[in-house]
C-alpha cells in the first residue's frame, strides 16, 4: 500500500513552568511508551521512511555486500594471556555474535597462538546460543575467576541494560542455580573465587549498590550503597588480583574504597575522602597505590600513597598543562601511562622503582593508540592497539624493557585493500572566538581539491569523550565513491585536553557547536567540498550538536544524519525521575535551580529552537528500548520539524527491538549502517 505522505502527530498542547517561562509542548503525549498510540505513531514513522527510501533498496544490499565482502566473518582476536590460559573471542561466519574461548599455555609458550586450530579450546561463551530466539543481545560482564574455574557473565535480551547476572562453573560446563536479575555492568571476584561482587541500579538507572554474593547462597550482603544522586558507583578487580576496588564517581568529583581480596567480608576502606571538583583513580601497585589526580593539576598528575596506610599522596609525575594524563596501567615491574597531547593519543613507560620515562613513538601524523587486553600483572611485555585513518587495527607486543614492538595482527580487509590509495591529513578551523578546531581528513588519493567532492562531516563535544582517527571498513563504502569524510574535534570533547572539555560544557556548550560550523566552513573554503555535498553525522550527545547545527547553520549541509539524537536536553534535564538527569547536571548545568542555566540551554535546545526555515534533509534514527537517549526526543523533534517547517524532507527510522547502541547483532548492525550509508550517498548525490 501506497503512503500519501509523512506521518503527522497529533498535536496536544501541554505546558511547562519554570522560572517564570511557560512553554508548550504540543508533542509531550509520545512520551507515553505503553500508549497504543505512541507505537502506532512510530510505526506509521517507520513505513513511510520505508517506502521514502524504497528506491535505495539496492543501494543499501550493495553497501552491505560490500562491508561483509571486505570483513573477514570467520576470525579470532589475538589471545591474550592469564594464568594457565589463553582467552579469545571468535567469529564465524554466518553468525551475528562472537564466541568466547580459552586454550591451555603449552609449556615454553610465550607468543600467543595465531593458528586457527587450536588443540583443546574450550568455548566458556557462546553468544549465538545465548541469543537464539531473541530479538536482541548484549553481554554486561564477562568475568573469569582468579582461579579459572568460575564465569560470572550477565545477559541483556531487551536493549534496556538491564541485565541478569549468572555464574558458570567452567570445570564442570554447570550454569548455577545463583541468578541476580537488574544488575549494571561490570563485577569482581574475591582472590578465592568464593565470592563476587556486583552492582545493581536505581529506578533512574543509576549505578548505586554494590553486593556481595557468595556462591551457592541465596541471600546477598550489601556493602555499600552512594547515596548522592549524582555519583555512579563501579566496582573491579585490581590488575594484582590484591583488592576490589568500588569507585564512586560524579562528572567532576570522585571517592574509591578499596577491600582486601582475600577477605572479601571486610568493611571497604576509603583511599581519599571526596573533595568537589577533585577527580581521582585508583591502581594498586605493590606497596603503593597510584593515584591519578586533578588536585591542583587540570591535566592531571600522577601520585601514590602507601598500601598499608594511605594518606599523603607523593608526586610521581607532575603536572604539565597540555599533556592530559587520562589513565594508569600497573604490572609488577612496570607502569604505564596512557595520555594525550597535541590532540593525539599516546602511552608513557615508567620502570618500577625509578622515574625514568619513556614515551612510545608512532610512525604516522595522525593515529590512535591504547593498551588493549592486559590482564596479566606478573608480564615484561604489554598490548597495544593502533590505528589510523587509513590503518586497520593493529595489535602490538610491546617489550617494555626493550621497546621491541611485535606486530600480532592486523584486522583482515578483504579484497585487496592497500593503504597507500589513501590519503589522511590535518586541517584547522578558527572558531568564532579566535580558538583554532582540530579537523581530522581522510580521503582517496585522486579525490579532487576543486569544492566538488562530497564529504561527510562527523562530531560529538561531550563529557570529555575524544574522537580519535580510526579505521573503518564501512567507511570506505563512502571513501571509494569520491565521498571525504572529517571529523570535527570540537570543544566539549577532551581531544587538546581538559581546558578542551571545559570550555564546550555547561555554559559554554555553544561552543561545541559554533566550533563544528566553523569546521564545515573551512571544509568549504579549503576546497575539499562544498555545502551543497556535505553531510553532517552525529549520535546521542553528538546528535544534539547535529540538531543545534540544524537550526544554527542549515546553509551549511545538504543533509543531517542524527543517530539516538539527545534534542530535547531541557525537557529531560528538568526531569529528576528521568535516567541520567541528576548525574547530567554537572555536564549541562541544573536548570531546576537556576534560570540562567535554564534560560542558555533553552537557547540551544534543538527542538526548542525548530524554526520556520529551510532545513537540510535530516535522518534521525533511534531504538525504542534505549535507557540513555529516550525515544521519544527525536519522535518529537521530527514532529515539530514538520509543523513548524513544513516542505523539509525529515525521516525517523526507530528501532522496536533495540537500545542505545543500535542493533546487537554484526550482521544487522551492517545493515544498519549500509542504510545509513545508502541515505548519505543519496544526499550527496553520489550514489
Amino acid at each position: 500500500m501506497t503512503i500519501e505522505g509523512p506521518p503527522t502527530a497529533r498535536q496536544v498542547p501541554s505546558t511547562r513552568a519554570f522560572h517564570g517561562d511557560t512553554v508548550t509542548d504540543e508533542f509531550a503525549w509520545l512520551t507515553k511508551k505503553d500508549d497504543p498510540a505512541t507505537i502506532a505513531h512510530l510505526e506509521a514513522e517507520n513505513a513511510w521512511t520505508e517506502q521514502a527510501t524504497a528506491h535505495l533498496s539496492g543501494l543499501r544490499e550493495t553497501a552491505f555486500q560490500e562491508i561483509r565482502r571486505r570483513t573477514q566473518e570467520t576470525d579470532l582476536s589475538v589471545p591474550s594471556r592469564k594464568g594457565g590460559y589463553w582467552y579469545y573471542t571468535r567469529t564465524v561466519e554466518g553468525k551475528q555474535y562472537g564466541i568466547h574461548c580459552r586454550v591451555p599455555v603449552r609449556p615454553g609458550e610465550t607468543a600467543p597462538p595465531m593458528d586457527e586450530e587450536k588443540p583443546g579450546e574450550q568455548i566458556l561463551l557462546d553468544g549465538n546460543e545465548l541469543a537464539a530466539g531473541k530479538e536482541f543481545f548484549a553481554l554486561g560482564t564477562f568475568d573469569v575467576s582468579p582461579d579459572g574455574d568460575w564465569l560470572a557473565y550477565s545477559t541483556d535480551f531487551a536493549g534496556d541494560e538491564r541485565f541478569t547476572l549468572r555464574v558458570k562453573n567452567l570445570r564442570t560446563g554447570e550454569v548455577l542455580a545463583d541468578e541476580v536479575p537488574g544488575t549494571f555492568y561490570g563485577s569482581a571476584w574475591s582472590a578465592d573465587a568464593s565470592t563476587l561482587f556486583y552492582i545493581t541500579v536505581d529506578e533512574a538507572w543509576r549505578p548505586y549498590r554494590v553486593w556481595r554474593h557468595t556462591i551457592g547462597a541465596t541471600e546477598d550482603v550489601l556493602i555499600y550503597e552512594e547515596p548522592d544522586e549524582r555519583f555512579w558507583v563501579g566496582v573491579d578487580l585490581s590488575r594484582s588480583e590484591k583488592f576490589i576496588v568500588i569507585d564512586a564517581q560524579s562528572k567532576i568529583t570522585s571517592e574509591v574504597r578499596v577491600i582486601p581480596a582475600d577477605q572479601p567480608a571486610a568493611e571497604p576502606f576509603v583511599i581519599a575522602e571526596r573533595r568537589q571538583g577533585v577527580e581521582y583513580s585508583v591502581e594498586h601497585h605493590g606497596h603503593r597505590f597510584l593515584i591519578l589526580h586533578n588536585l591542583d593539576a587540570e591535566d592531571f598528575a600522577l601520585a601514590c600513597t602507601s598500601v598499608d596506610n594511605p594518606g599523603e599522596w607523593v608526586e610521581l609525575i607532575a603536572h604539565e598543562p597540555g599533556t592530559r594524563l587520562e589513565s594508569v596501567d600497573a604490572f609488577a615491574r612496570h607502569v604505564v601511562v596512557s595520555l594525550r597531547r597535541d590532540g593525539l593519543t599516546g602511552l608513557r613507560v615508567m620502570t618500577d622503582g625509578s622515574t625514568d620515562t619513556y614515551d612510545m613513538t608512532f610512525p604516522e601524523p595522525l593515529y590512535s593508540v591504547h593498551l588493549a587486553g592486559n590482564p596479566e600483572y606478573d608480564t615484561a611485555s604489554v598490548r597495544i592497539s593502533y590505528t589510523s585513518l587509513v590503518t586497520p587495527e593493529s595489535v602490538f607486543d610491546v617489550d617494555l624493557v626493550t621497546r621491541a614492538m611485535t606486530l600480532r595482527k592486523q584486522k583482515p580487509v578483504l579484497g585487496g585493500y592497500d593503504p597507500a590509495d589513501y590519503e589522511q591529513f590535518r586541517e584547522w578551523a578558527t572558531a568564532p572566538d579566535g580558538v583554532r578546531v582540530p579537523i581530522s581528513i581522510v580521503a582517496r588519493k585522486g579525490t579532487p581539491r576543486d569544492g566538488s567532492a562530497p564529504a561527510v562531516l562527523y562530531g560529538y563535544g561531550s563529557y570529555e569523550h575524544s574522537v580519535d582517527p580510526y579505521f573503518s571498513i564501512a567507511r570506505l563504502s563512502l571513501l571509494d565513491r569520491g565521498v571525504v569524510f572529517a571529523i570535527a574535534h570540537v570543544r566539549g570533547g577532551g581531544e587538546m585536553g581538559r581546558r578542551w572539555y571545559e570550555t564546550g560544557k555547561m555554559l559554554a556548550k555553544k561552543n561545541t557547536f559554533t566550533d563544528f560550523v566553523a569546521c564545515a566552513q573551512a571544509l568549504v573554503r579549503n576546497r575539499w567540498t562544498s555545502a551543497s555535498r556535505l553531510v553532517a553525522r552525529g549520535g546521542s550527545a553528538g546528535g544534539m550538536l547535529m540538531g543545534a547545527v540544524a537550526n544554527l547553520a542549515p546553509e551549511a549541509f545538504a543533509g543531517i544524519l542524527a543517530e539516538v539524537p539527545f534534542v530535547d536536553p531541557l525537557t529531560s534535564i528538568l526531569d529528576p525521575s528521568l535516567p541520567l538527569t541528576i548525574t547530567e547536571w554537572e555536564e549541562w548545568g541544573n536548570p531546576l535551580e537556576s534560570a540562567e542555566v535554564y534560560s542558555y540551554m533553552k537557547s540551544y535546545s534543538p527542538y526548542e529552537n525548530v524554526t520556520k526555515q529551510a532545513y537540510p534533509r535530516i535522518l534521525a534514527v533511534t531504538s525504542l528500548n534505549d535507557t540513555r537517549v529516550l525515544y521519544h526526543e527525536p519522535t518529537k523533534w521530527i514532529a515539530r520539524l514538520r509543523s513548524v517547517a513544513p516542505g523539509g524532507d525529515y525521516l525517523l527510522k526507530t528501532e522496536m527491538g533495540a537500545g542505545h547502541g543500535g542493533p546487537s547483532g554484526r550482521y544487522d548492525a551492517w545493515r544498519e549502517e549500509a542504510f545509513n550509508i545508502a541515505w548519505i550517498l543519496d544526499v550527496l548525490k553520489a550514489a
